[in-house]
């Protein structure tokens, strides 16, 4: 009986070490892929307000880091302060499976029905949460079937400013530089800083776009340049 006890003892004693482990192993991960204030237990705070937007916990992540940003106009929208009412939800995919001209888009806002999407280019899943919500305050501009280049100006220098915001509270956001999304944001950043943070080099750039060659001037809500 007593070695059987000790067995028993012995076997807990590793299923614990194990568990502890795991346990360390898991927090890590939360630590290397998240700013530190996103811990395991805020991100379970946060969770019921958006568990009906999507169902990556990171997106939970780069909507709560818009918050107190030019971008939480965007934020509010998502939840469903936009033209349909209805919350946006977004999901990482393929978006050549939408249609080949989008194969290498960051993101795609998408209208269906009186539901609004927004794609997020699958390339970008293991980009940083305030890169993906510099993004995220742009698509979430789009909110009907029209698009135009001044929409698009708008969109792009809101998420440049978004950035730089976000890069102020949280810097590790550009730590990895190898990353597309993050090297996107800082592409955008310096056209920013470079037009005095105006959209003038923005502009140049939305405009001289191939994926935009086909857009209007203007749209509904944008019509000034």
């Amino acid at each position: 009986m007593r070695k059987i006890t000790n067995l028993l003892s012995i076997s807990l004693l590793i299923f614990t070490l194990a568990g502890a482990a795991c346990a360390a192993e898991k927090n890590a991960i939360y630590n290397k892929k998240y700013p530190a204030k996103y811990t395991e237990e805020y991100i379970s705070d946060i969770k019921p307000m958006y568990k009906k937007i999507s169902k990556d916990e990171i997106i939970y992540v780069a909507l709560d880091m818009l918050k107190g940003t030019n971008g939480e106009f965007s934020r509010k929208a998502i939840l469903g302060n936009n033209l349909t009412g209805e919350p946006v939800k977004i999901e990482f995919k393929d978006l050549g499976e939408i249609g080949h001209e989008y194969s290498n888009f960051d993101a795609l806002g998408w209208k269906k029905g009186n539901r609004l999407y927004i794609f997020i280019n699958q390339k970008h899943r293991t980009a940083p949460p305030g890169a993906l919500a510099a993004l995220l305050s742009h698509e979430a501009l789009h909110q009907d079937e029209f698009n135009s280049l001044a929409e698009e100006t708008y969109a792009w220098t809101m998420e440049a400013s978004v950035w730089c915001e976000i890069l102020r509270v949280f810097p590790e956001s550009a730590d990895d530089n190898h990353n597309a999304l993050v090297a996107r944001e800082n592409t955008l950043k310096k056209l920013f800083e470079r037009g005095k943070y105006s959209d003038k080099y923005i502009k140049k750039t939305v405009w001289s776009n191939d994926g935009y060659k086909n857009l209007p001037t203007t749209s509904p809500g944008f019509e000034d340049l």
